[in-house]
């Protein structure tokens, strides 16, 4: 990305993102439907969420094992009603299912879906368990311009950007690539930007421990630029600090100025 070209982040671009009350690699709201009548067993609430940093180790792990995944399985299973849906949305559109041109979209879009969203599929323990090493470094890492693709939750249209992540090491590194692909597994899901930058430094703090972690996402969404107010150039900027990097103020200074360098 050019220089002259990188927003510039000002105090109202910058905005912390997520509740800290709730749970920010989750999947489900809690919610099930239950047939009429049925008593509803209370369920036990947790604790209110603390400080990362000090969450047990065993309890952060347990929080990596627990993500909800699809299999390759179930993707074999669910294709035939996915492709089953996109007829019934070709024939709401107006159009014909049966025509030359149409006849095998069905099952392009089921497959390109469920591609689109493959990151149901990944675990971020599988990533990260082999590539956390040892190391006596305590400097500012950062990985920027890490390419994202992802898909609106209230439209189901297309969000990318790039993401830019930076941490400090508490005697603990991770291998540079697995920055990387901890962004695809949480941005290959139906998201919003603000959950998905917070998802992002969460994974990296539980599994690192380190003094702090900054994300910033900067990210076009094509629901706002094909529909609605169809602004073209608008970009959406989001931005999560832990630890040091929202305490001290010359430390997220510093994390800013080096993505847009």
């Amino acid at each position: 990305m050019e220089h002259s070209k990188q927003p510039q982040y000002t105090s109202n671009e910058i905005k912390d993102t997520g509740d800290s009350s709730s749970v920010p690699n989750g999947h489900f709201d809690g919610l099930v439907k239950r047939p009429a009548g049925t008593v509803r067993t209370p369920v036990p609430q947790p604790p209110a969420a603390e400080c990362v940093s000090h969450r047990p180790v065993n309890a952060v792990m347990e929080s990596w094992r627990e993500e909800r995944t699809r299999s390759v399985e179930d993707n074999e299973m669910s294709l035939p009603s996915l492709a089953a849906a996109y007829t019934t949305i070709l024939r709401g559109l107006g159009e014909d299912p049966q025509r030359q041109g149409l006849l095998k979209t069905p099952w392009r879009a089921a497959t390109a879906m469920q591609f689109f969203t493959k990151g149901y599929q990944e675990k971020i323990i599988d990533v990260m368990n082999d590539a956390i090493f040892d190391e006596d470094h305590d400097e500012m890492v950062i990985v920027k311009d890490i390419d994202m693709f992802s898909m609106c939750e209230h439209h189901l249209v297309p969000i990318f950007g790039r993401v830019h992540i930076g941490y400090l090491p508490n005697k603990r590194v991770l291998g540079l690539s697995k920055l990387a692909r901890i962004v695809e597994i949480y941005s290959r899901r139906l998201q919003v930007q603000e959950r998905l930058t917070k998802q992002i430094a969460v994974a990296i703090t539980e599994a690192l421990q380190p003094t702090g972690v900054g994300v910033v996402i900067e990210a076009t969404h094509m629901c706002m630029v094909m529909r609605g107010v169809q602004k073209m150039n608008s970009k959406t900027v989001t931005s999560t600090m832990l630890g040091v990097f929202r305490e001290d103020p010359k430390t997220r200074d510093e994390f800013l100025t080096l993505i847009r360098s």
